[in-house]
């Protein structure tokens, strides 16, 4: 008896650990955004969108968005960009900007929307997401 208890639990254990693993994100991307170019900031995040909705990539991808030198400006509070970058927030893309930008550009944390992440060096990120085998994207 005590041998089929243990069977169950042990099949149980890897049932949910199989399961698990069927949840993981199959693929990532990392997108970098340096441009304070209204066209360039609004066809980064639509591109993002579009990807978002790829059915072969819907619920099987991770995105983040790094935001460095002039691409501070689709996360400051004084422009026209927080409902788009809700919108992807909502649906699991991470918005990081770096640290570096904002020393030394002398932008404080304040004036740029309260939902942002941030590392401390934009190019140091993108560099260890793609060494982690993040896919690399550049619009």
């Amino acid at each position: 008896m005590k041998k089929i208890t243990l069977l169950l639990c042990l099949f149980t254990l890897l049932s949910a650990q199989y399961a698990m693993s069927q949840r993981k994100p199959r693929y990532r991307a990392v997108y970098q955004l340096n441009s304070d170019d209204d066209k360039v900031i609004r066809n980064t995040l639509r591109n993002i969108k579009n990807a978002l909705e790829d059915p072969r990539l819907q619920n099987q991808v991770i995105i983040e968005l790094v935001a460095h030198g002039g691409g501070v400006t689709a996360y400051r509070k004084d422009h026209p960009y927080e409902s788009l970058l809700q919108e992807l927030q909502s649906k699991g893309v991470l918005l990081v900007e770096c640290e570096n930008t904002l020393r030394e550009r002398k932008i404080s944390k304040e004036e740029l929307f309260p939902f942002i992440q941030y590392t401390p060096s934009g190019n140091g990120e993108l560099i260890i997401k793609q060494a982690e085998g993040w896919s690399y994207i550049h619009p």
